[in-house]
């Protein structure tokens, strides 16, 4: 059986470094820089011909340049005659970009990010929590989307909360949200109907439920702005909640999202370690992290010994 063989770039080297710990082994030897003009040099400084190799790589800000870096990656290892390539994208950028709305002239970026990983010799991709599961269906090799809401779950039942109730921050997360609910010992469930003018900006107008003097959860798979989160806040607060949470897997945390999260009524953020967190957010008393290294290096290790993936979360 090849070596399996793990590599990084410069997306989310902390995590990439949990998950080869997880694994009793280290990162591989690769140099992942600039030339002078900008562009993306990568040089693999160890032998990888026949190897199980796997490329760590959040497309996440500034995704462009994380995605070109993957790209190029993947270029050079299927040069240097890797047996197999798994591309292991912890956050998918883009992902929102899937579908073309009301037959409007937007491209599908989801389809050709998909395409440009086929086109330069990927042979697998791990992904987590894509924002749509269909876009599983963009690639024409294998795709294996885990979730980290098991990870979150955890968390949730180890604390004290009182009188859950599982709220969804938009009618698309009902299902996410009863999932949850479902595992939080059959939690009751609430649902906020928003309207958003344009895109990042989001009006809370009702919620769908009973959440005075509860401990509310809200469930997402993404935190971008943190203007939905915030709002649905502050729509519960005056609702009568007691205490609101959030939890999601992506800690994306563009544009005003610090700002937002300080003057929200928000108790507590709990996100994955998809995503580098910046030092600003890392001041916040409020967010916390959860790591996803071991749900992902146990995803690695059956892929290289041919094992099954929804094996895992058939509990």
């Amino acid at each position: 059986m090849p070596d399996m063989k793990l590599f990084a770039g410069n997306a989310t080297p902390e995590l990439a470094k949990h998950i080869a710990n997880r694994l009793y082994t280290s990162l591989g030897d690769i140099s992942v820089g600039r030339f002078s003009d900008g562009e993306v040099s990568v040089q693999i400084n160890e032998n990888v011909r026949g190897e199980d190799v796997f490329i760590i790589q959040s497309t996440c800000s500034p995704t462009n340049d994380n995605l070109m870096e993957l790209l190029v990656m993947i270029d050079a290892m299927r040069r240097a005659s890797a047996g197999r390539i798994t591309a292991v994208i912890p956050y998918f950028g883009y992902a929102r970009q899937d579908r073309r709305v009301r037959s409007a002239r937007v491209p599908i970026t989801a389809k050709v990010i998909a395409d440009f990983l086929s086109t330069v010799g990927v042979d697998r991709v791990l992904t987590v929590d894509l924002h749509a599961e269909q876009i599983q269906g963009f690639f024409d090799v294998p795709v294996d989307n885990v979730f980290g809401s098991p990870i979150l779950l955890e968390d949730m039942l180890r604390r004290n909360f009182e009188r859950p109730i599982v709220v969804s921050p938009d009618i698309g997360g009902v299902v996410r949200a009863r999932a949850i609910a479902k595992l939080l010992n059959d939690a009751d469930m609430a649902i906020i109907d928003k309207r958003r003018p344009r895109a990042n900006e989001t009006e809370v107008m009702n919620i769908i439920g009973d959440v005075a003097d509860r401990d509310c959860i809200l469930v997402d798979d993404m935190i971008d702005t943190a203007g939905t989160l915030c709002k649905a806040a502050d729509a519960l607060k005056v609702r009568g909640a007691k205490r609101v949470f959030a939890y999601a897997t992506h800690p994306i945390f563009s544009g005003k999202a610090v700002e937002n999260i300080k003057n929200s009524q928000i108790d507590e953020i709990v996100v994955c370690d998809t995503i580098p967190l910046s030092d600003q957010v890392k001041a916040l008393k409020n967010v916390r992290t959860l790591t996803l290294s071991g749900m992902l290096a146990e995803a690695i290790r059956r892929i290289s010994n041919e094992e099954s993936i929804s094996a895992m979360f058939e509990h």
